[in-house]
């Protein structure tokens, strides 16, 4: 049984190998033994194997093998025994069974040894034998454990635990013992199991690192411990990490913030502790350590607990406030043990108490009978959303003469009381009484009570308010204590005066009365008011005189207790004013308590006494009083003794009194109370400070309390003693003035029921303490290095340990504040609060600062206090920095428009000090075309972090992101700039770096076209004009509008049939014509990404742009262009593949576009050509079907511009324009030149525009050439339109544009490029198409008249399989006099290149050349095949035409009449072609005469029915285009100067102006009209018959014939032609008479390459001539010699044979060198010959420019004399160009070739090639060895650079 494997996975995923367990053998074989089951062998089914356990010697254990046929078959089996003697068994023999039976057979045991046995047994049938095993097996120790164990991953000095289970496997019982190293646990550790017994372990798992735990746990076990098992014990442990999340944060710490909380109430708010980590982590929540007098207002139940992974904890906090108008600041810190932080949550709340007011502050019931009662109301009001408890220190009875119906009471939140008073005066005075309404955990609210009382014999001034108010100012004054008799005395006599306000002020300093209005304390005078009755005693320490002056009249003592049962005790009242006093006392008649007398007189500064006796009037209660005295001036009891402004109101003195009437024995009441709280917290300052304390009676029984204040002298309890009603309650307050030196907390008992058994501690803290603020560090704070002109910022907490909330003021030096500054740098800290200040260090020059900063604090409550203060130092190092970025200059590349590219730039501080830096972009954008709106664009380089700080010795990627608007070259300069401490930018902006980017746009370019199908005669210069590609290239290079942008990718867009167009770029791809059913047009357009970044195509057909809607949505009615479209679409005329595709900078893409020939007709379909965040382009394919009986050109324009010519010149050249018959019949056309005439006629008789061949006729499928003269006289634009009739088919209207312009103008000379955007080579080649040109297009540019240039081009057979023939085709014979081409055929082997000489012969008259060179390739297996189909038609035909078979049915058959007929058609149509009037001739063709021979043969047709005529096979075609302009010599050596020296003039071609008109007109103006049958001719033939006749019988002109025939042959008869120099040489007399040179026989330039072959011809037959001895007539002066010489060599006909024999040589150089029988770069040899003989043969000798004396035989060999030299080929001929030349070519200098034409063979062997280079498409060059032909004294030349072969 495998261990239990934890549910939660391991958090990094890692992949635990499975490791082998390290049991025994044992264990393992009893896995097998017990996992052995049933198998079939054969088709028998039986067991794998028979084990014997629990066996003993001597005994005999036997088992049954169960054999059973699970085959269909009847089955014979034989068994061999076991080998052993301990396995027995039967006798072997042979088992049958059928299908499903069984046979048991017996197999026994006989143990003879204490050991293990193992055997088999073999069963055999016919298809094989199988074993079953016999094992017999001992008792042994195992236990079965799993492999490993993987427990749940952990935190660090955390733990975690998984059990397992494992069992004993074995027979025995066996013992283990468990060893493990830490941090793992196993417990058991140890212990015994019984066979087959289970055994539970668990593992536990306490890592002390985070890391990955691996250990093995060993396990030893049998009976001496000899065994030993291990298992895996895998664990993972991390570092737990607990994150505080509350509303609020503070640096540092959590901020959990509960408001304003009601005093006595409790608010509970909640925080969250996070465990973002994937191991669970215990926690312990405590309070931080706080000030120890401190009260506890915040509880958190939550101390400790484990927070799973990734899960949340809510954790609650309690906020019960103390004291109100006070904020309490606490902190709980968050500890996990083994974490590396720490948490710290602030809890901070405020306590808000009750806010109580009266209605009014005065109650004035006027003037009262005596004997009468008054009753007023007033309402006391609570506007917070505190309760409010209050009590008016009033008598809680009736004896006072105002009674208050609630004493005491609680008002709600927001709640107010109607108070009822009563006046019920018992003598005719005038009654005041200033009650304190006390308010828990506020101060007091004063009332003032007044009433009159007047009888029929007294009566008294009546009292009002205002008069309060004038005593209270004569108070201030000091004057109350003079009676008013004296006041008026005074005022009398001017000693007084009254102020404004009505009272009495003293004459003499009237301005000292401004210091008597200070503010009091109404707490001061609530006690200053109740300690009055005791005389000074308590002035001196409760009240001020100054605020509160010396009382009136006193009592002592003011409290009077009688706990002893009934008594009577003594009341002294003392006056202290200067008038005489009357003292009344207003006990009610029903009161326990008396006084004696009620009534009496007091003299000035006197006392008397007065006695109250207790009288209680049951037992068992209690009692208690407010016994009032009222004491005032006796005049005042008749208001005729005094004036209104010296009233005075009277003072009400008060005796409180306790009692109860228990009888001595008897249990007081049980009191039941509540009071709160019992510990009185006073504020730690050495000033008079209050508290409440609120004590309930919450039983039903009255209740009396005493608080002795001799037991804590040091607090003063207000009231001492009193009597609270059941379901009342009592407000104490408690004075004190706090000392350090006192103990931290006193006792004050409070004593309930006058029994000692019912007693309350109060424990009051009333001790000082100093102010004790810390700051950190220990005051000292260190700035990191700081940038000159920047800012560094530090933070520092301050924390107030004291009790007191202080205000705090920082101040810095005066020379520091420039440079150091905080913030805060005032405010206040609550007792226990952290505070966290800023500090910035802005230094404004390099150096170190030292600076010292003082913090100033002091009680909020005392602000006139000593301050006290700490110091703070502060250091920090100023340094100059600058920044700089890694790279000065960040190239991006090119980026899409429309896209961004984001990169990071490093900007790099090498400094000490951090920088905060401020980055500005400056943008340029360079345009190839200048626009003003480059500079309104906004900046497009964006930069996440403009401003920041970049620390000391760091670097920082600032994330930029680049978004190029237009396609442009982006240049950005970075600028950057310090900040300074305010935020503000100083000093010069200093460049960082420029970053460079080209917005581009996805860009394609067409870089080779092909075709095939029915218009593969097309040349590639036609296709690329069909298409527009210049134009098409043109446009994919431009930028797209933003219309073409609305969709950057294809997307369907449109509801209509003909999608909306969103550009205005629109060109044809035109398909041009062929006939109906011909095969379908397929043009292959290579397609290249010529741009850096991926371009994705797609060609969208106006169906993939529409918007599929359902049937029901689409309209029914289509207009013309869509059912137009729809039918094209439907058709699939034209298709596309691929339509879509990607491409990657330099790619290509063959996309091929096809055109089928199903319908007559001519169709369009617009296509969009769609660029992916590119270009749009709208394609309009057109394609034109014609009818097979139709005669139709196809011009893809009908507008063409010829070459601008310029004016005045002699020699305009002639252009040329194609015409392209599209149909399937040959055309005569015409072209009329009436027009011409006409524009002849209107420019003064000058032939402004020419044809030269306005007539011709047109094969199907092949192009015509017109030639065109334009001249023009002035500098404008021509134009005219010609119409081109088709005889039998439709005319056209062509519109041809000329330009003249001025040569003085600005409009240069438009030069020849050969229509350089047409490839040269091609690209993309076609299906099956297996040879290929190295050029396809060849453009010889501008060149001069009479001149010939050559080019070299390479074909190339890039099959390895087949042979092939090629053929190169000519137009007409005019191409083949201008352009020629050798070899014209051959044959090309697999992987052969032939080497082709192109070569342009310039007539006299300047003109553009525009030649298409065809090339026919023809597969050699395909011709043989149908020439060898060909010879076994014509046999067949044969054999038919002789044999034939009559039958009946021919018998009765009449004899047809078919042949005549045909023939008479036949004649018919020879008819049907004879001219007719103002019609022209159709051309007569072969095919017609086919057609006619076809019909004469029909039943020779009809019998060879069954077997068609033979088709050769159709050649693959090749195009060769040849481009070049010539121009006339003066204008050539104008115009290129320096290139008319390469160039070789043939002089003697005689520059013509071409004619325009027909054939005929041209051949009749060059030669002499024939003669005909008249009186001419027979005038000419006489005349010419006598010349000669006269010329034979002169005798003179004999001789002249023999001497010429005598003379010495010279150098310049080889010019004559082979004719006459074959009749020289035949023995004619006239052979010996020299000729003069005759010019006219100079062969055609054309002929050149024949002089080759026949110079050494003419050398060997010209020999005899040379050595006849010299006649005397030959032996001529030396200076005629030299004269004839030098006439020789300036003739042209000289130049001309050097210029052949030149270009010859090079020729056959380049040739040989390409068959790789010259090796060009070979080192170079020396050649030694020795002297050649002068009879050897004809030569020339001359000095080369060496001075080494040179000779030349006539067969082009080289011969040295006396000399040995180095020969180094250097092969730079202007006229021989090499296109697309091997990269390596290898020959011999003057080794033997086998090329005709080539370099004479010197021993005349036929050497084979040893290697050709096979330059082309495909095929590698090679470099090959020389091959040593002969054994020659010969060197290779030397290695020549390729530069140099500009051949």
């Amino acid at each position: 049984m495998l261990a239990h494997i934890p549910d939660q996975p391991q958090s990094n995923g890692t992949a635990w190998k499975t490791r082998p367990s390290m049991r025994g053998k044992r264990t393992v074989e009893l896995q097998k033994k017990r996992a052995s089951k049933n198998s079939c062998f054969l088709g028998v089914e039986t067991s794998d194997e028979l084990v014997w356990e629990d066996w003993e010697l001597g005994e005999e254990y036997t088992k049954c093998l169960i054999l059973k046929n699970v085959y269909g078959k009847l089955q014979k089996l034989s068994f061999r025994p076991p080998v052993s003697k301990v396995f027995t068994t039967q006798f072997p023999q042979t088992i049958i069974l059928s299908p499903g039976t069984s046979f048991s057979l017996p197999i026994t045991f006989r143990p003879l040894k204490k050991r293990e046995y193992v055997d088999a047994i073999e069963f055999q049938n016919k298809e094989g034998t199988f074993q079953i095993s016999l094992h017999a097996v001992m008792p042994y120790h195992a236990l079965d454990l799993p492999d490993s164990v993987q427990l749940p991953p952990c935190a660090v000095q955390h733990s975690s635990s998984t059990s397992f289970l494992f069992h004993n496997a074995g027979k025995l019982q066996t013992g283990f013992q468990w060893m493990v190293e830490p941090p793992f646990e196993l417990s058991p550790a140890s212990g015994v199991l019984q066979p087959g017994e289970q055994c539970k372990v668990t593992v536990t798992f306490r890592p002390q690192k985070a890391q990955v735990y691996q250990t093995e746990a060993s396990c030893t076990f049998g009976d001496n411990d000899d065994s030993n098992c291990t298992t895996l014990l895998r664990g993972l442990s991390k570092f737990p990490h607990l994150q505080i999340i509350s509303p609020d944060q503070e640096e540092g710490c959590g901020v959990l913030e509960f408001g304003s909380v009601a005093i006595g109430s409790s608010l509970e708010k909640h925080f969250e502790i996070f465990n973002p980590s994937s191991v669970g982590a215990s926690f312990a929540l405590t309070h931080v350590p706080k000030p120890a007098l401190m009260e506890s207002v915040f509880h958190c139940r939550l101390h400790e607990g484990h927070i799973a992974p990734h899960s949340v904890l809510k954790v609650p906090v309690c906020f019960t406030p103390l004291t109100v108008d006070s904020t309490n600041v606490d902190y709980f810190s968050l500890t996990c043990p083994g974490a590396v932080n720490r948490n710290l949550l602030k809890v901070s709340g405020s306590c808000i108490g009750p806010v109580v007011s009266l209605s009014s502050s005065v109650v004035d019931f006027g003037c009262v009978d005596e004997g009468e009662e008054a009753m007023l109301i007033i309402y006391i009001r609570n506007s917070s959303i505190v309760p409010a408890h209050y009590q008016f220190d009033m008598d809680p009875g009736s004896h006072s003469v105002f009674t208050l119906d609630r004493i005491c009471g609680t008002l709600s939140a927001n709640s107010s009381h109607a108070l009822h008073i009563k006046f019920r005066p018992c003598h005719p005075i005038a009654y005041h009484k200033r009650p304190a309404c006390l308010i828990l955990h506020r101060e007091p609210i004063f009332l003032d009570l007044i009433g009159t009382c007047h009888s029929e014999q007294l009566k008294p001034a009546i009292l009002h308010p205002r008069h309060l108010n004038v005593y209270r100012l004569n108070l201030l004054r000091g004057l109350t204590c003079y009676p008013p008799d004296i006041l008026c005395a005074m005022l009398a006599e001017h000693k007084l005066q009254l102020d404004e306000s009505g009272a009495l002020l003293f004459q003499e300093n009237p301005s000292d009365d401004a210091a008597l209005f200070r503010p009091c304390n109404v707490m001061e005078e609530f006690f200053h008011n109740s300690y009055a009755d005791e005389g000074e005693v308590h002035t001196a320490e409760c009240g001020d005189h100054q605020l509160f002056p010396r009382h009136h009249v006193t009592v002592q003592p003011s409290e009077l207790l009688f706990y002893d049962g009934p008594a009577s005790r003594s009341v002294s009242i003392t006056n202290h004013t200067k008038g005489k006093l009357s003292l009344l006392w207003t006990p009610p008649a029903d009161s326990p308590f008396s006084i004696t007398p009620l009534i009496c007189d007091l003299s000035p500064l006197k006392s008397t006494a007065f006695r109250v006796t207790y009288t209680p009037r049951q037992h068992n209660v209690f009692d208690a009083a407010h016994l009032e005295c009222f004491a005032l001036y006796k005049v005042l009891r008749d208001h005729r003794q005094t004036e209104d402004c010296t009233l005075c109101p009277s003072w009400c003195l008060t005796v409180r009194v306790s009692a109860h009437s228990f009888q001595p024995g008897n249990e007081h009441f049980i009191p039941r109370f509540s009071l709160e709280h019992t510990q009185v917290m006073f504020p730690a300052l050495s000033q008079v400070s209050y508290r409440n304390v609120l004590l309930q009676n919450t039983g039903d029984l009255p209740m009396i309390f005493r608080l002795d204040p001799e037991q804590c002298p040091a607090v003063c309890v207000l009231p001492p003693s009193g009597f609270i009603s059941p379901g009342s309650h009592q407000i104490f307050t408690l004075r004190t003035t706090p000392a350090e030196d006192r103990l931290a907390s006193l006792p004050l008992t409070l004593q309930l029921n006058a029994s000692s058994k019912h007693t309350q501690k109060l424990s009051v803290v009333s001790t000082a303490e100093r102010l004790h603020v810390v700051l950190e560090e220990n005051g000292t704070l260190f700035f990191r290095p700081t940038a000159v002109g920047s800012c560094s910022k530090r933070s520092l907490w301050v924390r107030n340990l004291s009790r007191v909330t202080v205000h705090f003021h920082w101040s810095v030096l005066g020379s520091d504040q420039k440079v150091l500054t905080v913030q805060p740098d005032r405010g206040i800290l609550q007792p226990n609060e952290f505070q966290v200040q800023q500090w910035s260090f802005s230094p404004v020059e390099e150096q170190m600062h030292i600076m010292k900063a003082t913090l100033r604090f002091w009680p909020v409550q005392t602000p006139d206090c000593k301050r006290s203060s700490l110091s703070l130092k502060v250091i920090a190092l100023a340094a100059k920095g600058s920044i700089q970025a890694d790279c000065s200059v960040l190239d991006l590349g090119e980026v899409l428009v429309g896209s961004c590219k984001s990169f990071e730039v490093p900007l790099m501080n090498t400094g000490s000090c951090a920088i905060s830096f401020s980055l500005t972009v400056l943008q340029n954008i360079t345009t190839p075309h200048v626009s003003e709106d480059v500079t309104k664009d906004a900046v497009a380089l964006e930069m996440d972090n403009v401003k920041g700080t970049i620390p000391a010795h760091c670097r920082l990627l600032v994330r930029t992101t680049a978004r190029p608007a237009r396609r442009a070259h982006y240049c950005w300069t970075i600028h950057y700039q310090i900040i300074n401490a305010s935020g503000s930018e100083v000093g010069e902006p200093c460049s960082l770096c420029v970053i460079q980017a080209k917005g581009v746009y996805p860009t394609l370019g067409v870089t080779d076209i092909r075709c095939s199908g029915s218009l593969e005669g097309l040349s590639k210069l036609q296709l690329w004009g069909l298409f527009s590609l210049d134009l098409l290239n043109t446009y994919l290079c431009n930028d797209p509008s933003p219309s073409e942008l609305t969709y950057r990718v294809p997307t369907r867009h449109s509801l209509s049939r003909c999608p909306p167009i969103f550009t205005s770029t629109m060109l044809d791809f035109n398909f041009s014509s062929a006939p109906l059913g011909e095969e379908p047009s397929t043009f292959l357009l290579m397609f290249e990404n010529i741009g850096s970044i991926p371009a994705e195509w797609s060609f969208l057909f106006p169906e993939d742009q529409q918007i599929e809607l359902e049937y029901w949505a689409e309209s029914g009615e289509f207009t013309p262009t869509e059912l137009h479209q729809m039918k094209v679409q439907e058709s699939r005329l034209f298709s596309i593949s691929p339509r879509a595709g990607k491409l990657q900078p330099g790619q290509q893409r063959a996309v091929q576009f096809t055109y089928r020939h199903d319908f007559v007709g001519t169709y369009r379909l617009p296509v969009l050509l769609k660029l992916s965040y590119g270009r749009e382009i709208l394609l309009n394919f057109v394609g034109v079907t014609v009818e097979r009986d139709r005669r139709y050109i196809h011009l893809p324009s009908t507008r063409h511009l010829f070459a601008p010519v310029a004016i005045g010149g002699f020699y305009p050249p002639m252009q040329v324009y194609e015409l392209y018959n599209g149909g399937a019949l040959p055309l005569r056309y015409h072209v009329d030149i009436s027009p011409l005439e006409q524009l002849q006629e209107e420019n003064f008789s000058h032939p402004i525009l020419q044809c030269l061949n306005p007539d011709g006729e047109l094969q199907p499928g092949h192009t015509a050439t017109l030639k065109w003269v334009f001249s023009p006289l002035e500098a404008k634009i021509y134009s005219v339109d010609i119409p081109i009739y088709i005889l039998e088919g439709e005319s056209l209207l062509v519109t041809f544009e000329g330009c003249g312009f001025d040569k003085r103008d600005s409009l240069p000379l438009q030069f020849h490029d050969g229509h350089a955007a047409v490839p040269c080579t091609q690209k993309v080649p076609t299906p099956g198409q297996v040879v290929f040109l190295s050029e396809e297009r060849v453009s010889f540019g501008d060149i001069p008249v009479c001149s010939r240039s050559t080019r070299i081009l390479f074909l190339t057979n890039v099959s390895h399989t087949d042979k092939v023939l090629f053929s190169w085709k000519l137009k007409d014979q005019y191409e083949k006099q201008a352009v020629q081409i050798h070899p014209l055929n051959g044959s090309l082997a697999a992987g052969e290149s032939v080497l082709c000489i192109l070569t342009i012969n310039t007539s006299g008259s300047p003109m553009f050349y525009q030649q298409d060179l065809v090339c026919e390739i023809t597969p050699e297996e395909a011709l043989a095949q149908y020439q060898t189909n060909l010879q076994q038609w014509e046999v067949e035909r044969e054999r038919e035409m002789n044999e034939f078979t009559i039958t009946e049915k021919d018998l009765l058959r009449t004899k047809p009449q078919n042949k005549p007929t045909k023939v008479c058609t036949a004649d018919e149509q020879k008819i049907s072609f004879e001219p007719r009037k103002y019609k022209t001739l159709p051309p007569i063709r072969s095919s017609s005469s086919g057609a006619i021979l076809g019909g004469s043969s029909g039943l020779e047709n009809k019998d060879l029915a069954g077997r068609r005529h033979p088709e050769p096979p159709r050649p693959s075609l090749l195009h060769l285009g040849v481009t070049a302009r010539s121009h006339s010599l003066l204008e050539y050596q104008a115009y290129f100067p320096s290139h008319f020296n390469k160039h070789h003039i043939y002089r003697s071609v005689q520059p013509k102006r071409p004619q325009s008109g027909s054939n005929e007109d041209r051949i009749s103006s060059s030669h002499m009209p024939p003669l005909t049958h008249g009186p001419e001719r027979d005038i000419l033939t006489h005349i010419l018959t006598s010349l000669l006749r006269s010329l034979l019988d002169d005798p003179e002109f004999h001789q002249a014939l023999q001497n010429a025939s005598a003379e010495p042959v010279p150098y310049f008869t080889q010019f004559r032609s082979d004719s006459s120099l074959t009749s020289s040489i035949q023995g004619s007399p006239a052979a010996e008479v020299l000729y003069p040179l005759d010019m006219t026989t100079l062969p055609d330039h054309g002929q050149a390459p024949q002089y080759t072959g026949s110079l050494a011809t003419q050398q060997t037959q010209t020999q005899p001539a040379s050595e006849c001895k010299p006649e005397p007539h030959q032996e001529l002066h030396q200076e005629l010699r030299m004269k004839v010489q030098d006439s020789i060599r300036r003739s042209p006909e000289f130049s001309n044979l050097m210029e052949e024999i030149l270009l010859s040589t090079l020729q056959n150089l380049m040739m040989e060198a390409f068959l790789g029988e010259l090796i060009l770069t070979a080192r170079p040899r020396i050649i030694a010959l020795p002297p050649s003989p002068t009879s050897r043969g004809g030569y020339r000798a001359y000095l080369d420019s060496s001075g080494a004396r040179r000779e030349y035989t006539l067969e082009g060999t080289p011969v040295l004399h006396r000399a040995t030299q180095t020969h180094t080929h250097s092969l730079t001929h202007s006229h021989l160009r090499v296109a697309n030349p091997p990269a390596t070519c290898v020959f011999g200098l003057w080794e033997e070739t086998g090329a005709p034409g080539g370099n004479p063979r010197g021993h005349g062997e036929n050497t084979p090639t040893p290697h050709r280079q096979s330059p082309g498409v495909g095929i590698e060059p090679t470099t090959s060895r020389p091959l040593e032909l002969c054994d020659c004294d010969t060197t290779c030349c030397a290695t020549v650079p390729h530069e140099q072969f500009i051949i």
